[in-house]
């Protein structure tokens, strides 16, 4: 399989809010407030991103894509990875972890010490491959959000130590 990861481009937004609105539907049972919170991220980060610190990862096959993630600053030392997706079929194949590791290697390459990320618990794959690569689970908590009981997460890695 070869994916080459490119920058937000066009379409890419739109593609993003479909697929993370049909698969945490599908999988989580989210309503529709989840793809307008996505959307929401995707229009501010098109409008206010700073490339030097700011940055998509979208991994295309051919003409395909297959999933994202994005760092984003959350402060001068700390970068917030967003919107992770894989795509069903491009699971188990190592991609999770190659989008992980070029984003945490940007992020460390703009000089963030640490980076942050917020999920659920019942994503397990990619809560497993953040522990694998050496991020700490700081904060956990039951919610309500988009519709469903969720328990949410935070996560964060220093990126000095890593």
């Amino acid at each position: 399989m070869t994916i080459d990861l490119k920058d937000l481009g066009p379409g890419d937004v739109d593609w993003l809010v479909e697929m993370h609105g049909w698969l945490y539907a599908r999988d989580e049972g989210f309503d529709e407030s989840f793809p307008a919170l996505v959307r929401e991220i995707l229009e501010t980060f098109a409008v206010e991103q700073d490339p030097s610190c700011e940055r998509a990862f979208i991994a295309w096959e051919g003409d395909q894509r297959l999933g994202s993630i994005f760092c984003v600053r959350a402060d001068a030392e700390t970068a917030k990875l967003r919107l992770f997706l894989l795509m069903p079929q491009a699971r188990g194949k190592g991609l999770g972890k190659r989008l992980l590791t070029e984003c945490m290697g940007f992020a460390r390459a703009c000089g963030y010490r640490r980076m942050v990320l917020w999920t659920h618990e019942s994503h397990r794959a990619a809560c497993a491959l953040y522990e694998k690569s050496g991020w700490r689970l700081v904060r956990t908590e039951p919610a309500h959000s988009f519709g469903v009981d969720v328990v949410e997460q935070g996560w964060e890695i220093d990126l000095i130590a890593a």
